[in-house]
């Protein structure tokens, strides 16, 4: 496979707003992108604030970017604060350095593309996007 298709994201949708659900988090958005850093698919759920499209496909287009989570960016950003707002500032769709962006890989370990979630606590929003690649059958990058 070297791509997430429409069908998959909807179930990475799907998948991380029931974890959402699961758990009573505050409402969640879910960004699905390409590994070009392109958008498949979106979900806003109910009551979700303002912006909440720019934080999830900024976590997700950061953790391609970088080729690590955005849990991982977000401790470059403490570690070397110039660079990574450097890089925020170049990126097209943003870089939010904070988890809940993960990569999506194939069979082989490639990135196929990445998932970003907002909404609740970072942590939580890691969980939310780990439950959404799970339920859509493929890998979260280990």
């Amino acid at each position: 496979m070297s791509r997430i298709s429409l069908e998959q994201a909807s179930n990475i949708l799907a998948g991380a707003m029931a974890k959402g659900s699961e758990l009573g988090l505050k409402p969640l958005s879910v960004a699905v992108l390409d590994a070009g850093g392109h958008l498949i698919s979106f979900a806003r759920a109910d009551g979700a604030s303002n912006m909440r499209a720019q934080i999830a496909i900024g976590k997700a287009a950061g953790a391609l970017a970088l080729g690590v989570s955005s849990r991982i960016v977000g401790t470059m950003a403490v570690e070397r604060p110039t660079f990574v707002a450097s890089l925020a500032s170049m990126a097209p769709q943003g870089m939010v350095p904070a988890a809940g962006g993960v990569i999506v890989v194939d069979e082989a370990g490639l990135a196929i593309g990445a998932v970003g979630v907002t909404g609740d606590t970072s942590d939580n929003d890691e969980l939310a996007a780990l439950a959404g690649i799970e339920a859509a059958g493929l890998n979260a990058q280990g």
